[in-house]
């Protein structure tokens, strides 16, 4: 089973790697080109259905309904693994990934991210404050952003989540746009945050939320915010699970 899931492993990086080859020219063009960025930032969407086309891996994603009722909105969503991003990508509208820094060393990959989205060290207070910055000029610019507030893939024990950080929900209050819950349902059994690498064959589902709207005044309206977030994307997280444990 384990050089099944090794075989299979090694397909689906050279599946990601070539698909990403094959846009990059477009990746590029979006780049260069003043005005064009929105546009690299929805083949994300592209990139991520060749990618799990190519897995035979079928997404099933609940309430994209939910994605219509905003012009713009702060998605959070639980991070256990590392297919959690393109997964995310999946949502193709004009949204801006908050990552960590490192993606923004992959050779080729980092140029695109660096470019279209942005990459912090949260190690850093200098780099934390520059991301503050950019993400309330590209909300300003009129783009979505997506951020794990957890802080990264901090829990260790999925599909229980760690604590979430406030950045997320101060944000949405200061600039007064919703909050999206996003749940990330099965992430963590396809590849497991164990640095194997190893994927499995499962099927992905994302629930999408209904929105939140910041509410009443500063301290409570985050509080209320990120309280509510953490235990709608938690519970779904407890159903699914137990019901995949049960199948």
């Amino acid at each position: 089973m384990k050089v099944l899931r090794r075989i299979y492993s090694i397909y689906g990086t050279i599946i990601f790697i070539l698909s990403f080859l094959i846009l990059l020219p477009f990746f590029i063009i979006t780049i260069e080109i003043p005005g064009l960025k929105k546009y690299g930032r929805r083949l994300n969407g592209i990139w991520s259905k060749v990618f799990f086309t190519g897995l035979f891996i079928r997404v099933k994603v609940e309430n994209k309904k939910y994605l219509k009722e905003h012009p713009q909105y702060i998605i959070v969503a639980n991070h256990f693994s590392y297919l959690d991003i393109p997964v995310i990508g999946l949502m193709s509208k004009d949204a801006v990934f908050i990552g960590k820094s490192s993606l923004g060393k992959v050779p080729v990959f980092g140029y695109m991210f660096k470019k279209l989205h942005i990459a912090v060290d949260r190690s850093s207070f200098r780099s934390r404050g520059e991301t503050l910055k950019k993400t309330k000029e590209v909300i300003d610019e009129g783009s979505s952003v997506i951020l794990f507030p957890e802080g990264g893939i901090r829990s260790t024990n999925p599909p229980k989540m760690a604590q979430f950080k406030d950045g997320a929900f101060n944000l949405a209050f200061e600039k007064q746009i919703p909050v999206i819950p996003v749940t990330l349902s099965y992430n963590h059994l396809i590849l497991p945050d164990d640095n194997k690498f190893l994927l499995n064959y499962k099927p992905v589902k994302v629930v999408i939320h209904p929105p939140i709207v910041p509410n009443g005044p500063e301290k409570e309206a985050v509080a209320e915010m990120k309280s509510k977030c953490h235990k709608t994307i938690q519970q779904q997280l407890w159903k699914d699970n137990q019901q995949a444990i049960k199948s």
